[in-house]
């Protein structure tokens, strides 16, 4: 029978077949309309024309190719002088995950190179003294960046300067075994950094590779209730069910106080504004009003980079993303609508949906929310969706360890991932992988990835039979 072997688990318990308006992931915000490689870049249903219009426009600019400083396209110069990316969709690709290294078994055991479009590699290194120790106690600065090569690795340069390194992945096959007879090769990342241009590597630098995660639903999980998902999370294990779930700290520079963080990797970031300045900055180089250094991500160190000609001019604010520019990506980022969800009522991914809860999943991919009633942007406000994420960090096991801390968040928390879309991913972007680093090629080779709170749950999912573990990867491809 199907689902037997779910049964009798911690979190069994009898689950609605099909729920009212379950087709609608992000209410009635969602895309109804459009399907194919652009389905993740479709406006929330419930903008009206004006919210259309300046949709439309943070399109452009989050597609704008920027330039180095000085050109004759004053309005799109100032990228780097070092930088991982040259327009935002270089890595959200088609506003989708990017795409992972590539490789097969015949690269297995070879460094590959990756650039900063596939992945990046965010640098760090431990408090070295009392003044540092200070400042992340005061959660100011969620991590003490690499005093030469700073908060990540700057893989491009433009003409006249030097890119920081070369970044390499390693794969090595580990085989899991499934009951039933069948087995999965998952392919298990090593990242190293070479021929570093502007002096030695720290011995204690803290590398951890991220990859561009899907934009769909931003403006939707930032109009949640504080409350609503804080509420689920229990530190301590207080219910016994293995699961914890905390919330990471972190400063906003949009609100100047510390807030929760909802977004990115390890939830370092509070709001989609500090999110998309930060990466405006950090990945391109480009100065915003949160982040005004016009040399971007460089340090004190790179004295080159910081002396450099940049894009900075007057009748842009004396930025190069002035306010104008980065409202309407911020605008953009917001309403970028969750497709709907498709084969809702198929037998098979009810089955799915059931063994999605039974074996434990749902404790940490939280189905459902609703907007706040009071949300200042109309088009967002007291939605029914479904996202599938607590928001909130949990340990994912030694496996995904990239022993990196990041504000409250341990080298082993990673923030649950939104589920919304998980199907269409590849369809969005045939090479994108899964997981913070894309090494998962497959939804089941991600689940075979989990380990820490998910051990059990991964577990169930590696002994079920082959059946169920189709209805499973059913229920998600559905998402």
């Amino acid at each position: 029978m199907l689902a037997a072997a779910w049964l009798g688990t911690a979190h069994a318990a009898a689950v609605p077949a099909l729920e009212a308006g379950e087709r609608l992931a992000g209410g009635a915000a969602t895309n109804l309309r459009v399907t194919g490689r652009r389905v993740f870049s479709q406006p929330s249903a419930t903008l009206g024309a004006d919210g259309r219009m300046d949709f439309v426009i943070g399109n452009g600019f989050f597609k704008r190719l920027w330039v180095s400083a000085p050109s004759s396209t004053k309005a799109a110069d100032g990228l780097g002088p070092l930088y991982n990316a040259r327009a935002c969709q270089r890595c959200h690709l088609l506003d989708g995950r990017s795409s992972a290294p590539h490789s097969g078994p015949e690269d297995w055991g070879r460094a590959l190179a990756i650039d900063g479009e596939s992945l990046l590699l965010r640098l760090s290194i431990a408090p070295r003294d009392d003044a540092e120790r200070a400042l992340l106690a005061s959660g100011k600065q969620a991590v003490i960046p690499h005093p030469i090569y700073g908060g990540q690795l700057q893989t491009a340069a433009i003409v006249g300067h030097q890119a920081e390194a070369m970044a390499r992945v390693t794969y090595t096959a580990q085989t899991v075994d499934l009951a039933g007879g069948e087995s999965v090769t998952l392919r298990a990342p090593v990242y190293s950094i070479e021929a570093p241009a502007y002096g030695p590597l720290d011995q204690t630098a803290m590398i951890s590779p991220r990859s561009a995660p899907p934009m769909i639903g931003l403006g939707l999980l930032e109009a949640i209730d504080e409350a609503d998902w804080l509420g689920l999370a229990d530190p301590d294990d207080a219910d016994g069910d293995g699961i914890s779930g905390r919330a990471n700290r972190v400063w906003s520079a949009a609100h100047q106080r510390m807030m929760p963080g909802r977004f990115g990797w390890k939830a370092g970031q509070a709001t989609v504004e500090d999110q998309a300045h930060a990466a405006m900055a950090d990945d391109i180089g480009v100065s915003n009003a949160l982040k005004p250094n016009p040399w971007g991500e460089c340090t004190d160190l790179q004295k080159d980079c910081v002396t450099a000609r940049h894009g900075d001019d007057p009748q842009y604010d004396h930025l190069e993303a002035p306010p104008a520019v980065m409202r309407t990506l911020v605008h953009y980022s917001r309403h970028l609508a969750v497709p709907a969800r498709r084969n809702v009522v198929n037998p098979h991914v009810l089955a799915g949906k059931q063994a999605f809860h039974d074996a434990g999943c749902a404790a940490c991919h939280a189905p459902t929310f609703v907007t706040r009633s009071d949300w200042p942007e109309k088009a967002l406000r007291g939605q029914r969706i479904r996202p599938y994420s607590d928001l909130l960090l949990h340990d994912m096991g030694e496996g995904l360890a990239d022993n990196r801390p990041e504000g409250v968040a341990n080298g082993r928390e990673w923030r649950t991932a939104p589920l919304w879309g998980v199907g269409l991913t590849q369809q969005v972007n045939p090479r994108a992988g899964f997981l913070h680093d894309g090494r998962a090629r497959s939804l089941t080779e991600a689940i075979l990835w989990h380990g820490g709170e998910a051990q059990a749950a991964r577990e169930r999912f590696r002994l079920a039979t082959k059946e169920e573990r189709g209805a499973l990867l059913a229920f998600l491809q559905s998402l």
